[in-house]
């Protein structure tokens, strides 16, 4: 077992140790709780938004959608959800911007059926989901976005029902249940029900023939977004919160599953058994994480040109999205002792 104080050594060593209150009071929306977002989870565990004079609330906002929501009525000072939900809030007239990235491919790009079907040989494959019902968080969020991404490249987007649920949790039981044939799962969700026993999954992010075939190469699933104007007006706020979410991955760059999970599972992942997430961050380690936060121009343009287009935008509305205006890696690359 890890224990308590062996993680704060380990901090320490790092840099990280716990500072007293800080002066500027923000709130930081995350959709869902899943292990893919532990540098934040590390970073508020050990108040390392401190460092830098931010304190940090971190709340759970659900979905995309609702992160969208709450950003644009100045809810939050940042939101975390897929990528593809900055750049909608940018169409929608609230100009946003990419500051932060968690990963280097989509962690929720995974479609789980129930074990049932599975072994009859009724589903197998992606496209034997013709005609059928998968699960995903909201309309338009990104979780929706890869349910047709993946039917499309299946050959059955127009067949399938896809139907929104809220959140994590309810799309698992709903899969559970067979109220619906599939659901897009998080690494966390696969992981979870798979251990159970109940649940296979038919495209995994993990794989690299599956990704490469269907994606051709990395491309950013979630980050932290805020808004144009905040980086106008709150700069210093911002680059305060990118610091100490690179803090966190830092943390995580040398940290072992099992350490990491003993920072991030009590307070942030508790539905979740104690094993399965160690395998979800062992995963993410191994597979998805970005170690160093940046979202290249490459990437993003798989993202824009590969995954969205024609599926969540058309080519005029990618034109009024460059990388240069909506992705700032200025606030990362300070973090890491660039120029601020």
């Amino acid at each position: 077992m890890i224990r308590r104080r062996h993680i704060f050594q380990l901090l320490a060593m790092a840099g990280f140790a716990s500072r007293a209150s800080a002066e500027t009071t923000v709130e930081y929306g995350i959709a869902g709780a899943d292990a893919l977002h532990s540098a934040a989870y590390v970073a508020s565990r050990h108040d390392l938004f401190a460092k830098h004079d931010l304190k940090v609330t971190l709340l759970n906002s659900q979905s995309g959608p609702r992160s969208k929501q709450m950003l644009a009525a100045g809810q939050l000072l940042a939101a975390t959800s897929g990528c593809n939900d900055s750049l909608a809030l940018s169409m929608a007239g609230k100009a946003s911007v990419l500051v932060f990235g968690f990963d280097r491919r989509i962690g929720f790009a995974n479609l789980l059926v129930h074990k049932d079907s599975f072994d009859s040989g009724r589903i197998r494959k992606v496209s034997d989901l013709a005609g059928q019902m998968i699960a995903v968080t909201q309309p338009q969020s990104a979780t929706w976005l890869m349910a047709v991404f993946l039917a499309d490249k299946a050959g059955v987007k127009d067949s399938v029902q896809i139907r929104g649920l809220g959140d994590f949790s309810t799309m698992l039981g709903a899969l559970k249940s067979k109220q619906v044939a599939a659901t897009i799962a998080t690494i966390g969700m696969v992981d979870a029900a798979v251990a159970e026993g109940w649940a296979v999954p038919i495209f995994q992010a993990t794989s690299d023939t599956e990704w490469n075939a269907t994606f051709g190469g990395d491309v950013p699933g979630v980050g932290v977004y805020v808004l144009a104007d905040s980086i106008a007006r709150r700069r210093a706020d911002v680059q305060a919160l990118v610091d100490g979410l690179v803090a966190g991955q830092d943390f995580l760059n040398v940290s072992t599953p099992e350490q990491i999970a003993a920072v991030v599972r009590e307070e942030f992942l508790s539905s979740y058994s104690e094993a399965a997430v160690v395998s979800s961050i062992r995963t993410y380690q191994t597979s998805l994480w970005s170690r160093d936060n940046l979202i290249t121009p490459e990437s993003y343009q798989r993202l824009v040109g590969g995954v969205m287009l024609g599926r969540q935008i058309t080519a005029e509305d990618a034109a009024q999205l460059p990388y240069e205006k909506m992705v700032d890696m200025s606030f990362v690359t300070a973090a890491r002792g660039g120029s601020k």
